[in-house]
């Protein structure tokens, strides 16, 4: 529920700058898109890699560890937030050139990232280490409440105060305060809770921020290489293909967005399972949440795969109204849904590993897949023209979720 509410804000929040700003905002606003990807990828890190030391520690009964690497968790991410508004702000210009933010698209580019920045140090609620405590309704609320903020201000922002592409991103991170606000309650004033953490708690703890970083670093990869290859396909349509090519890839992300956060609702709500399975030793259990879990994800893969290939016209048809832009995006998405079936298994096993404290598996789907298959295929395929590069993205796709699954079974055996 708690990811598919953001599933749905992705929706929202690109219907109203479409329609309430137009269509190379955006475009503009899916350039800026990879500073999100950066923010998440941080938090990912330092939550999954807490989440993880949480779950064990509080089913081997040990609350101290478990209080101790949550408040290191917050640490390392405010170290990292703070690290990156600065160095984001003060290198701005050479942060939209990355991007490929020129021409009519560096100016809304530059207003989006501006606010997203600043807003760096509220960009997480911590709902990996709620879940790593078995909190589930809180973790729910800690997505679903700001994500209501959000939907309620964009159009405020947006169509009643004409603040254009500032409002989206002002709307995004009011919705971030929200979030966070909560979490500073449940983990520092909330009493009836397994573990409190103290100040004490915050202090860096030499090994509990190797376990933590260990165990993170993957998902950590992941994000970082999602924003990359992001980068990438964005530099690639500015250099083959147009606006209309990029704002019909802003559409097709958003869509993709939508109907794959279930499949990474699963990965999450797979983590605290295992985690806490595999710290009171019982492996039964911890293989069969894993065996459900793959069921479901390439179940409803296989589901949201033939939905998005039939009803692909009215899904575009909700953003936009350009004749070029929507038949770009109505081609594109057909063919980068041929991988959703296998879109979830990657992340999934990958969360697998961490939960039992194996970080290695992780670190080479994240980053070997991403080096040795992904960024490969969107470059040589993109030489073909704008097919090749949605081409790419889906046997990228599919391809990593072989590797996936075959380490699986070679490291479980």
């Amino acid at each position: 529920m708690s990811v598919g509410a953001y599933g749905i804000y992705a929706l929202t929040s690109t219907w109203f700058v479409a329609h309430g700003v137009g269509d190379t905002a955006m475009a503009a606003v899916n350039l800026a898109a990879p500073v999100l990807l950066l923010f998440s990828a941080v938090a990912s890190a330092v939550g999954v890699g807490g989440a993880s030391l949480v779950s064990r520690s509080l089913g081997a009964g040990d609350t101290t560890s478990a209080a101790r690497a949550a408040g290191n968790a917050f640490t390392l991410f405010w170290i990292s937030a703070i690290t990156t508004t600065v160095i984001g702000l003060s290198e701005l210009g050479l942060l939209l050139t990355t991007l490929g933010a020129h021409g009519a698209l560096r100016g809304p580019a530059r207003s989006y990232a501006i606010v997203l920045l600043s807003g760096a140090i509220m960009s997480t609620g911590f709902s990996s280490l709620v879940r790593a405590e078995g909190c589930m309704r809180f973790s729910v609320l800690l997505w679903l409440v700001p994500v209501m903020v959000q939907i309620a201000l964009d159009p405020v922002l947006i169509f009643w105060l004409h603040l254009g592409v500032r409002g989206a991103a002002f709307g995004i991170v009011g919705g971030q305060g929200v979030s966070a606000a909560m979490s500073m309650w449940f983990f520092f004033l909330r009493h009836d809770r397994s573990y409190r953490i103290a100040l004490a708690d915050l202090l860096p703890h030499a090994a509990t921020v190797r376990s933590l970083l260990g165990i993170g670093a993957p998902s950590f990869l992941t994000g970082i290489g999602a924003t990359v290859l992001a980068v990438l396909v964005n530099s690639t349509l500015a250099h083959v293909g147009s606006v209309a090519a990029l704002g019909a890839y802003a559409v097709c992300t958003r869509i993709r967005t939508f109907v794959t956060t279930p499949q990474l609702g699963i990965s999450q709500g797979l983590q605290p399972v295992v985690g806490y399975s595999h710290g009171r030793a019982q492996p039964e259990r911890v293989r069969r949440a894993m065996t459900l879990a793959l069921r479901a994800t390439v179940l409803y893969g296989v589901l949201v795969l033939a939905s998005v290939i039939l009803l692909a016209r009215p899904m575009v048809a909700i953003f936009v109204t350009d004749p070029v832009i929507a038949s770009t995006a109505r081609q594109a998405l057909r063919i980068i849904a041929v991988a959703f079936a296998a879109y979830g298994i990657t992340p999934l096993i990958c969360a697998y590993f961490q939960s039992v404290g194996k970080p290695k598996p992780s670190y080479l789907l994240s980053l070997g897949t991403l080096l040795a298959v992904k960024i490969p295929l969107v470059i040589v395929l993109g030489r073909a023209g704008i097919n090749g590069i949605w081409v790419g993205l889906a046997v990228g796709e599919l391809a990593s979720a072989i590797i996936a699954m075959i380490i699986l079974k070679l490291v479980d055996h």
